[in-house]
């Protein structure tokens, strides 16, 4: 895979951990190496082509992407065993007569010509706006300035309404790894106007700031609540509840949900016992220690980092588990700990969204 370390580029690798696939970089421009890219790619059943160019001069951005695919075709063609599938991940700006557009049309028929020459499939995916969790502000992506913004007390505004066609960058990478046919995109994708989805990220803003979950009974709902957590993580993490006791006991609440499905479980934990270790792509999810102690620890995939909360039910916390970020509780008492567990949808064991990983 080209473009490893972008925004698509992690959303994809996230995607392939699902299926238990590592991936293997393959470095362009500046970083080329033919020896080392015909190395990387030989054998393989898919390379997936992310890296471009859509910031820069006119050249910058149109030579740029012809520069990296004919550095991948240059691979392609030189591999003992060439990839079996040559996926694009392209754009629907191709042909807009933008030098971008050039550019990534141009990359297109160079990719092409090295799949059928070395009797490959070629997988050419036009893909519109994309947007999704940690994707990077005031650069190419509405949806991500909104958010950090909403997120830091900031006030967007619109400044040029328009349509916009928009998927979430997870099934921009079902596209890309063959989870999902090509011929899905036109499913995946939805239509909004940059006023509408800002009025919608400000109420999905709104809810949340008071502990609540907004109402994400759509898809594109639910992708947007995630696409925002990931800006509010960890400056909004935990979640203070409100404790209520007197000689009866003790009540609080532990979730209130605007809207959608959700299903409610509850476990006991013995001392020194870890639950979790696993990611959910698209599942939200939340922790609530009702008695007893423990620690709650979270990593984004692919990196070091670890965040780790030390949670009572003396003192109860709602934390929310961020997309694509493992996470475990651990019991840190002497005593049994008792944790809620609430998530938006209903397990389903055919597909979980449940993948196992250590923090």
């Amino acid at each position: 895979m080209t473009g490893t370390e972008g925004f698509l580029g992690w959303h994809t690798r996230c995607a392939l951990r699902e299926q238990g696939v590592d991936t293997t970089r393959v470095a362009v421009g500046d970083g080329f190496a033919l020896d080392q890219a015909r190395t990387s790619i030989d054998g393989a059943d898919r390379l997936i082509h992310i890296a471009g160019v859509n910031r820069g001069t006119d050249d910058e951005t149109r030579e740029g992407n012809v520069l990296f695919a004919t550095q991948v075709a240059d691979a392609v063609r030189s591999a003992e065993r060439p990839p079996r599938n040559i996926v694009y991940a392209n754009s629907t700006q191709a042909r807009n007569g933008t030098p971008y557009g050039e550019g990534k049309a141009r990359a297109a028929g160079i990719l092409a010509d090295a799949a059928s020459a070395v009797g490959a499939k070629f997988i050419d995916i036009p893909l519109p706006n994309l947007y999704g969790e940690h994707g990077r502000p005031f650069y190419n992506a509405v949806t991500a300035t909104f958010c950090h913004l909403l997120a830091n007390g900031g006030d967007p505004k619109v400044e040029v309404d328009r349509e916009l066609t928009l998927l979430h960058a997870q099934d921009a990478a079902d596209l890309l790894t063959g989870a999902r046919d090509e011929s899905s995109l036109d499913d995946l994708v939805a239509h909004e106007t940059v006023t509408g989805l800002l009025a919608r990220l400000e109420r999905i803003s709104a809810t949340y700031s008071t502990g609540d979950i907004p109402d994400i009974a759509s898809d594109f709902d639910r992708n947007l609540f995630n696409t925002y957590r990931s800006y509010t993580f960890d400056t909004q993490t935990p979640i203070r509840l409100t404790r209520h006791a007197d000689a009866r006991g003790s009540f609080f609440e532990v979730v209130r949900s605007h809207g959608g499905t959700g299903q409610s479980s509850f476990s006991t934990t013995g001392p020194g016992v870890t639950r979790g270790d696993h990611f959910h792509r698209r599942k939200v999810e939340r922790f609530t220690v009702l008695a007893g102690k423990g620690t709650i620890s979270l990593r984004r995939l692919f990196t070091d980092q670890v965040h780790a909360f030390d949670v009572s039910g003396d003192e109860p916390v709602a934390i929310d588990m961020p997309t694509m970020w493992a996470h475990n509780i651990v019991n840190t008492g002497e005593d049994s700990l008792y944790t809620s567990f609430w998530a938006n949808d209903i397990f389903n064991p055919e597909a979980p969204d449940t993948i196992p990983e250590v923090v």
